[in-house]
């Protein structure tokens, strides 16, 4: 249940100490995910360079 209280003790520290430990695994994802988009817009645009660009300047 969302409301039903928690079977181990909470400590004051222990959420602090939980947050502290995902921050310092850092933002290791969303780099992934920028190197990605990065990375499929640069194809994208050599792509539309070389397929359209190209052809009509010969």
């Amino acid at each position: 249940m969302i409301n039903s209280s928690s079977t181990q003790a909470a400590t004051p520290g222990s959420e602090d100490e939980a947050v502290e430990t995902i921050v310092r695994a850092g933002p290791g994802g969303a780099v992934a995910v920028a190197g990605v988009a990065t990375a499929v817009v640069v194809a994208l645009w050599f792509a539309f360079y070389l397929l359209v660009f190209l052809p009509r300047s010969v």
